[in-house]
């Protein structure tokens, strides 16, 4: 390949020594040199491609540090509930999409809320089996921790009225005592272990087309290990464009151990990355575990899916191995309890612990997450989604919430992602919702608890250089600099100058990675 001169471009490097260049030059997979456009083509030499941006702007890739790529990747193609107001609605989708499949298959999708739902209502097994009775269906709900499964999903996981409700899930039960089909937090598992989809690579093939599109270079998975092995495929088949960091399923930390798996062990396109562990469950399920009941369920604190002992006892395993820690944590909690065990485990060179959405904490744990070093994976669009639920259910809590601002200002490294399919994983959606705390539709006016408001510079280096410094990344990604990977968006909107609502509506219009360029 030859050297080929980017010019003519508003180049936004995220390098604060150079934070603006007219030009970039490219060899191969790295940057050879970025600065001004003289600068740039004596050090490309007179044989370089000369490449006419037109006057657009360029940002570094961008970098999702919390994705589903295999969840994403099926929902592409099943059933969505997003959008459902009502239960009928939601089972005549359902019924449609159940007339496409062929027998035996498993119906994917879900994403329903009955949080939203006229009149709101949990639904059970039989309003499927009217409409699935013979396809085994499992749907999960909007933030995937609860699982609503008709009677052949429960039959072939062998879920049933003596089934024991697991440590850290709840068989969700009628007064008969017989499964209704829901099933919050670890009850799930046995159900997502059989929802396996034979073409995953097919899927994921098309999966990392619609995240380039989006400008996406990079993403932290967080799928399971046939994600893994698809990923592996379609690299040593030269057919893999997005460079993925892959985490480690918890239930196979100890095989991971056995065959050496370390977090960075790699190359540029397939790294190993965290051990993923649940601490808690979500706002949306009422399972996030909080300090104080949820308003207006006294009894209700949340679900602690691992217990604390537990934690410590898997922090150190991981850590001694090599392997980096990345806790999902979402009540005050849950997110108190980690900390606390991040911190008995002790700092081990070259690991970045991290808490995954970190979403409501106890004020004074902000300070205590940067003295440790914990960084925070969080999704900005979580928090203008959820703005009614926390408002109702958190009422009355003293909490840091969706603190960006706080965290920056203690010395909190943030990481952002999507938590796709759970979000849409458009990028340009969380700097949106990070800078205005406000839904696409502008409410509430002025952003919710906008104190936490970030720039939009701090916005882009979250999604870019911090997901990377997450990944122990930094020196090869988010930065537009000599020696670092070519990874890098050419867009219509320049961010750094348009307003939020703008940035908004952005579009890619060239996303390249590693020098190759995809439109």
């Amino acid at each position: 390949m030859s050297i080929r001169v980017y010019r003519n471009a508003a180049i936004r490097t995220g390098d604060s020594g150079t934070p603006l260049a007219q030009a970039m030059a490219v060899d191969g997979e790295r940057l050879l040199a970025v600065g001004t456009e003289a600068l740039v083509r004596e050090a490309a030499g007179p044989g370089a491609e000369l490449v006419d941006l037109e006057g657009a702007a360029v940002l570094p890739g961008f970098y999702d540090a919390h994705i589903h790529t295999a969840q994403y990747a099926q929902s592409l193609g099943a059933v969505d509930l997003r959008d459902v107001r009502s239960l009928d609605d939601a089972l005549a989708r359902v019924a449609a999409h159940a007339a496409r499949l062929r027998p035996g298959a498993w119906l994917f999708g879900g994403r329903w809320n009955s949080n939203t739902w006229d009149p709101p209502a949990q639904p059970d097994r039989y309003a499927l089996d009217s409409v699935c009775p013979e396809l085994p269906v499992a749907l999960p709900s909007v933030d995937g921790h609860t699982v609503w499964a008709n009677s052949a999903a429960l039959r072939l996981a062998g879920i049933d009225a003596s089934t024991p409700d697991p440590v850290g899930g709840e068989i969700v039960r009628d007064a008969t005592g017989e499964p209704t089909g829901i099933l919050r937090e670890a009850a799930s598992y046995p159900l997502r272990e059989l929802m396996v989809s034979p073409d995953l690579r097919d899927l994921l093939r098309v999966a990392q087309d619609e995240l380039l599109a989006l400008g996406l270079t990079s993403v932290h998975d967080i799928d399971g290990e046939d994600c893994r092995a698809a990923y592996l495929e379609l690299r040593d088949a030269g057919e893999l464009r997005l460079r993925v960091h892959k985490a480690i399923p918890m239930n196979h930390l100890d095989a991971a151990i056995a065959e050496g798996r370390r977090t960075g062990q790699g190359d540029d396109w397939v790294r190993t990355g965290p051990v993923k562990i649940f601490s808690d469950g979500a706002l949306g399920s009422h399972t996030c575990h909080m300090h104080t009941a949820f308003a207006g369920e006294p009894e209700n604190n949340g679900i602690a899916v691992t217990p604390y002992e537990d934690l410590v006892r898997l922090f150190s395993k991981a850590a001694e191995a090599g392997i980096a820690v990345a806790t999902h944590a979402i009540g005050d909690r849950a997110n108190h309890l980690v900390i606390d065990a991040y911190e008995a485990i002790g700092a081990r060179a070259g690991l970045r612990h991290r808490i995954e959405h970190a979403q409501h904490l106890l004020p004074g744990d902000l300070s205590r997450m940067a003295r440790l070093g914990v960084v925070a994976s969080m999704q900005p669009v979580h928090c203008t989604s959820d703005i009614d639920l926390v408002d109702t259910l958190l009422s009355g809590h003293d909490l840091a919430s969706y603190a960006w601002r706080g965290m920056l200002n203690v010395g909190v490294a943030l990481a952002f992602g999507s938590d796709a399919p759970v979000e849409h994983p458009n990028p340009f959606a969380a700097l949106y919702a990070a800078v205005t705390r406000s839904r696409p539709d502008g409410t509430p006016a002025g952003g919710w608890q906008p104190e936490q408001r970030l720039s939009m510079g701090e916005a882009i280096t979250a999604h870019t250089l911090g997901a990377a410094y997450a990944a122990g990344e930094e020196n090869d990604k988010g930065v537009l600099s000599p020696g670092r990977l070519a990874d890098f968006v050419v867009v219509d909107t320049d961010p750094y100058v348009e307003s939020p609502e703008a940035v908004l509506r952005t579009k890619v219009t060239t996303t390249v990675v590693g020098g190759r360029i995809h439109r």
